[in-house]
């Protein structure tokens, strides 16, 4: 008997501070709550908005210690009961690269301070970057900055760096991190996707990058094909910490379609250059 495919429905009957409209928020899941930090909309929200998925009721819980500001398109990741947000626009031009850590069970944010990497700066200020979890780690990818000095201006950068946060247990980071990395990575960014898939029994996460919008052309003409599907094999435990980047057919992923291997260039003014991508560009195998 085939299986009831998803079904969507419409929540109603929903009680308490409703959030207004919005965008470029974030959300995380911890046990029975929802809990929904930022965004923007006539204004970028500093609030702390919950929904509670059993009573089906919104709460603005009584948050306390290093409240951050509001931000949007800002990293949001989740472990167990708390939660770290890096970056973020934080008001028309000017950008974010702090780190907040937020402990649901007691409502409390702090203010964390990772160490820099040990022979480069720390992640500059952006917005639209990726920031993955994985285990005891967050992957920072991309993402957009602003290298006007005028703070009423915007002269934007599109990135392709990539850094690894290390957190501690519980509570607290260790430091930022670069991997040394081989080969080809995936063009600069920002409001990509990232995921990681740990895949079955003994293989390796892979952390996958899809998608986005950066600030140049990856080829030539509205539809053209960019780099082929790449994959990075880190060293086991007690290896060098270098990625390497080697090829993978695409008939590996015969579940994508085809439009997925293209740069495609839409509604957009020629003058602004700036290109969706809708193209799976790397598959990073985490150790």
């Amino acid at each position: 008997m085939a299986a009831e495919p998803p079904l969507w429905k419409r929540v109603h009957s929903v009680t308490g501070p409703t959030p207004r409209a919005r965008h470029g928020h974030r959300a995380a899941a911890i046990r029975e709550l929802i809990v929904v930090f930022g965004g923007g909309n006539e204004g970028i929200s500093d609030e702390l908005h919950v929904y509670n998925t059993v009573s089906r009721q919104w709460f603005l819980p009584a948050v306390r210690g290093d409240i951050p500001p509001g931000c949007a398109a800002h990293g949001f990741a989740c472990e167990g009961t708390r939660i770290v947000v890096f970056g973020g626009m934080v008001e028309f031009g000017k950008y974010s690269s702090s780190i907040y850590e937020l402990q649901a069970s007691r409502w409390l944010w702090k203010k964390l301070k990772p160490r820099p990497p040990k022979s480069a700066p720390p992640p500059c200020p952006r917005l639209g970057h990726s920031f993955t979890l994985h285990g005891s780690k967050c992957y920072l990818f991309g993402g957009l900055a602003n290298d006007s000095e005028d703070p009423n201006g915007n002269v934007p950068r599109y990135l392709d760096d990539f850094y690894e946060l290390e957190l501690q247990t519980q509570s607290g980071v260790k430091g930022w991190s670069i991997p040394e990395t081989k080969g080809v990575g995936p063009c600069p960014r920002e409001s990509h996707t990232c995921v990681v898939y740990s895949g079955s029994a003994g293989s390796s996460p892979k952390l996958y990058i899809f998608g986005g919008m950066c600030g140049q052309s990856c080829g030539q003409g509205d539809f053209s094909p960019v780099s082929e599907f790449k994959t990075c094999q880190p060293g086991f435990p007690g290896a060098p910490s270098a990625v390497k980047i080697t090829k993978v057919s695409p008939l590996c992923f015969s579940a994508l379609t085809s439009h997925c291997l293209l740069c495609i260039a839409v509604g957009v003014r020629e003058k602004d250059m700036c290109f969706l991508l809708n193209t799976l560009e790397s598959v990073l195998h985490l150790k």
